[in-house]
């Protein structure tokens, strides 16, 4: 995959399965005739499937599977136009998805930063993040362990790790 490529995740005709299954807010598995691609989405780290949050009042609350099911409404069955980048080291697509090809698509990543489901890994999505923390959207509700380090302090041994953590 050399370079951004523009690529539109094919429709499939009546499919009766939805083309996209969210694994979690920043990975998703895309279905096309060829088989299946799993697309982690750049230039965002969303909260893990299995990471809990606190609210303001300091309640504890399932934010991973919060940060999934956003991502779930903001995709829907797909089709996605995606432009591809690189593979990451689990063997994951790594691509800037919207749901149109042209720039009136939903940028995913920049929503899920936006609505306050994952933080901006690079210096893209930077504004949407202080949009969301200002605005104490999603996880910037309350206190919570960025994703980085909550994947550090729940490493599994490395001959577990074949797949995104879900």
């Amino acid at each position: 995959l050399g370079g951004r490529t523009p690529h539109r995740l094919p429709a499939g005709a009546g499919a009766p399965l939805p083309l996209v299954h969210v694994i979690d807010g920043d990975s998703l598995t895309v279905r096309q005739e060829q088989g299946e691609t799993i697309v982690r989405l750049t230039g965002i780290d969303a909260v893990e499937y299995r990471q809990d949050c606190a609210r303001a009042d300091g309640g504890r609350w399932p934010c991973g599977r919060d940060a999934r099911s956003a991502l779930e409404r903001f995709a829907g069955r797909g089709p996605l136009h995606c432009a591809l980048a690189a593979k990451d080291r689990y063997g994951r697509t790594l691509a800037a998805c919207r749901t149109k090809a042209d720039p009136d698509g939903l940028d995913l990543g920049a929503e899920m930063v936006r609505q306050g489901w994952a933080v901006a890994a690079e210096d893209n999505y930077m504004v949407e993040e202080a949009e969301a923390q200002a605005k104490r959207r999603g996880i910037w509700q309350g206190a919570f362990v960025r994703p980085a380090d909550w994947r550090a302090a729940h490493e599994r041994p490395a001959s577990v790790i074949a797949t995104p953590d879900v």
